[in-house]
């Protein structure tokens, strides 16, 4: 067969990897598999916890998000299971390597349980930085990704489609069908792949449902695509650990995303970092909703 036309694999790491190992395959390749990376017991606790969200959701209203595709946010707020993958130490460190280049740090971007149904079809193809409209410099990277495999991925049930090394191409030139593979994998895998590599949700032809955990950070001078701040509001991230709070934005870099305390003068400092938020009781927070 002509070397043309052969299909290429994604590199599939085991989970004693290193984050250096993870950080070469997404800059060669665009995206990397790690062979059941995560606890059982953890992705079990995940799906249980966000199911009451996933079987409350309707159809999809348009073809790119899914006709038959169900899709629940605010994933750290309503899965505590949630928190140990998106602080799991290995990938933040990756995560933090990579995205290096561009930021002095990072934060939760997208939190989302996708499940594809039965009958769905091939989600298009495209790059998750387009959610920027194309606007910040293909020499910015912009994403460092995650998609938790909760059930298996297989090639007929809608395992997340990649095309390795598109990351590198230029802005207009579209797959070839042998450019596509199959992220195919068990549960308990990941999916860890950059915001500039063409992937897209594969075709469902099975009878069950396919369900993944997004978790996705971006840069943190970037607009997140998700509205942490709505999705975990300061009375709910008050139970996160610091370290989640971090991530999901409640802290400043250098000088961005300051705040000034709602308390009355005198009784609080002016331009401080939302971490300082959290050292008050919260029934001193007068400007802020505490309960829904």
């Amino acid at each position: 067969m002509d070397s043309t036309t052969v299909t290429p694999q994604l590199t599939r790491l085991q989970p004693d990897c290193t984050a250096e190992e993870v950080v070469a395959l997404l800059h060669r390749d665009g995206a990397v598999i790690i062979e059941r990376y995560a606890d059982p017991a953890t992705i079990e606790r995940v799906r249980t916890e966000m199911r009451p969200w996933i079987e409350a959701c309707g159809p999809g209203r348009e073809a790119f998000v899914g006709f038959k595709t169900a899709r629940a946010g605010a994933v750290m707020a309503r899965s505590p299971a949630s928190h140990q993958l998106a602080l799991d130490p290995m990938l933040n460190q990756a995560c933090g390597s990579f995205l290096a280049p561009h930021a002095d740090g990072y934060q939760l971007h997208l939190t989302q349980l996708t499940s594809i149904g039965p009958g769905e079809g091939e989600q298009r193809l495209h790059r998750d930085r387009e959610v920027w409209g194309g606007r910040v410099p293909r020499t910015v990277e912009t994403q460092f990704s995650t998609i938790w495999a909760l059930t298996d991925f297989t090639a007929d049930n809608g395992a997340t489609r990649v095309v390795p090394g598109s990351h590198r191409w230029a802005e207009g030139r579209k797959p070839k069908a042998h450019e596509i593979t199959a992220a195919r994998m068990e549960a308990t895998s990941v999916l860890v792949y950059s915001g500039s590599v063409i992937h897209g949700g594969g075709r469902n032809d099975t009878d069950r449902h396919r369900d993944g955990l997004l978790l996705h950070n971006t840069l943190d001078w970037l607009r997140q695509e998700e509205n942490q701040y709505l999705s975990c509001p300061p009375h709910i991230a008050q139970h996160f650990s610091p370290e989640l709070r971090a991530l999901l934005g409640y802290r400043s870099s250098f000088g961005m995303g300051f705040v000034s305390h709602p308390f009355p003068p005198g009784e609080a400092a002016e331009l401080v970092s939302p971490e300082a938020l959290f050292r008050h009781p919260t029934s001193h927070w007068p400007g802020l909703v505490l309960s829904l």
